[in-house]
């Protein structure tokens, strides 16, 4: 936070960003996402790396969206900079970045993504593994992009409104020796089909978005609770909201 208003300050002084750093319109399409943080990989559970959403994402807009969960508005001199900054902190960078000779093996946690949409329309993205524990490691740039897209993230989650959608992803995953008394499967979502791989996933909206959101309580990141089927199998069934630019998984429900 402290980093953006730093960044805010300096654009104020000169005179404002060049026309060419800005982001793209919202008056030329739909908003899309210009800056982006989120985390891949790692030792996670099956239902987390399916449900696991960007940390923040901005949108050309100036929206802001923080774990799918919260969300704030840029001004378009905010949004304007902190593309600006990402550019300038990204560009020229390997898809993957390297840490200096000398770093400790790490090993089992997630990749840190780092993503910005260029002059170009292109979104240049660079993955950094175990960016929080090999910091020292990286060139400053990185470093500082991570802490600008923290600082949005902080923001959303402690000044921003809750983030809701008419499309969620639900995530069904077996729970045969789960304890507990199961609920009844919610009417009007769609029971798991086919192999779970390991877990069974799909993009719903319509109807069946209320029923899930009513059935399953949320919790800290996502809604989590046991189920029973018709036929007789437990599952607990998980959901988060979808954001504006991700495309559905599965046949989608209405």
């Amino acid at each position: 936070m402290t980093l953006l208003l730093g960044l805010l300050s300096l654009t104020a002084a000169c005179g404002g960003a060049e026309k060419d750093m800005t982001a793209t319109s919202a008056e030329a399409g739909p908003a899309q996402p210009v800056a982006v943080w989120r985390a891949e990989g790692g030792f996670v559970t099956a239902t987390t790396n399916a449900l696991r959403p960007p940390r923040v994402v901005l949108y050309s807009d100036g929206l802001v969206i923080a774990d799918a969960s919260k969300q704030i508005k840029l001004t378009d001199a905010e949004t304007r900079q902190t593309v600006a900054s990402m550019e300038k902190y990204l560009a020229g960078r390997p898809p993957t970045a390297e840490p200096k000779p000398g770093a400790p093996m790490v090993t089992d946690l997630p990749d840190t993504v780092l993503g910005v949409r260029g002059k170009d329309g292109k979104l240049l993205e660079v993955r950094v593994p175990a960016l929080d524990q090999l910091a020292a490691f990286y060139p400053k740039e990185i470093v500082d992009a991570k802490k600008l897209m923290d600082g949005l993230a902080t923001r959303a989650t402690e000044k921003g409104t809750d983030y809701v959608a008419t499309r969620v992803r639900v995530v069904a995953e077996g729970a045969e020796s789960a304890e507990g008394k199961p609920a009844p499967w919610p009417a009007g979502v769609p029971e798991p089909t086919g192999t779970l791989d390991p877990v069974w996933q799909q993009d719903l909206e319509g109807a069946a978005v209320s029923a899930i959101t009513k059935a399953v309580p949320t919790g800290e990141q996502y809604g989590r609770s046991l189920f029973k089927t018709g036929s007789g199998k437990l599952f607990v069934l998980s959901w988060r909201y979808l954001l504006p630019d991700e495309q559905p998984k599965g046949e989608a429900q209405g």
